[in-house]
């Protein structure tokens, strides 16, 4: 059927420049059967089935990447593109507390916050890659002929919601193991018994969930644009006729 309507289309705009240029109806054909086998090739050959397999697996194989870059010691610290900062709403509390030589406990917040990521990356992934599972023949079609980060837009369009519900107990258990609080907890502290300061008490659970799956998207999305522009990404034999017409 797609290649019946794209032989259809040809033949039409053919038709609209027979008269200018002169041609008969032998020459119409003729070009009218190149045009259609031409777009016969590559892409177009592929089935629904065969296309949305393939976005599938480019965003199997960016998923686990990314979670594997940021899962592993410095996966988010040293990582300028997904490194999480010290919560925005706090900090006033950041400043006072290097003011009183408190730096070296900040620094250590900082660091813990982004272990709390790495650590949590371990166990999330799987969860993350179980959300590709669904997507429409339509939406798989829009995704190919998408911006180079057209998957990774639909995937956290779709899951983002989700994700957050399951991701969220895992960075509480994360942020337990790393002891998060023992690094906060006194900063806030002598920051909240100030006098005539905002008491502050960031949900640490919900930022470091944040943070963390933004920076999960960021780095699949590092990977799309790699299977959509570079050939040497594109390592299986579907992500090449997928992805070969970009």
């Amino acid at each position: 059927m797609r290649r019946t309507i794209i032989g259809c289309l040809a033949i039409l705009l053919l038709l609209s420049w027979s008269a200018e240029a002169g041609w008969n109806l032998d020459d119409i054909k003729r070009e009218a059967r190149r045009t259609y086998e031409t777009a016969a090739q590559g892409r177009g050959s592929l089935t629904n089935a065969e296309v949305i397999r393939g976005l599938k697996e480019a965003l199997t194989i960016g998923a686990k990447k990314a979670a594997s870059k940021a899962s592993r010691i410095n996966g988010y610290y040293k990582n300028p593109l997904i490194f999480i900062p010290f919560p925005p709403e706090a900090k006033k509390a950041k400043v006072v507390a290097e003011q009183i030589g408190m730096k070296k406990q900040v620094d250590e917040f900082v660091r813990t916050l982004n272990r709390a990521a790495e650590e949590a990356a371990k166990e999330a992934a799987p969860i993350f890659l179980n959300a590709i599972k669904s997507m429409t023949i339509q939406d798989g079609f829009e995704i190919l002929n998408g911006r180079n980060d057209a998957a990774t837009s639909y995937l956290r369009r779709k899951t983002t919601r989700p994700l957050k519900n399951k991701f969220r107990p895992v960075v509480r258990r994360a942020i337990n193991k790393v002891q998060i609080t023992k690094y906060w907890n006194p900063i806030a502290s002598k920051y909240n018994r100030m006098p005539l300061v905002q008491k502050v008490n960031p949900d640490l659970d919900a930022y470091v969930t944040d943070r963390a799956l933004k920076g999960l998207f960021k780095l699949i999305a590092q990977e799309e644009k790699k299977i959509r522009k570079n050939p040497a990404a594109r390592v299986t034999d579907l992500l090449r006729r997928v992805f070969g017409g970009n």
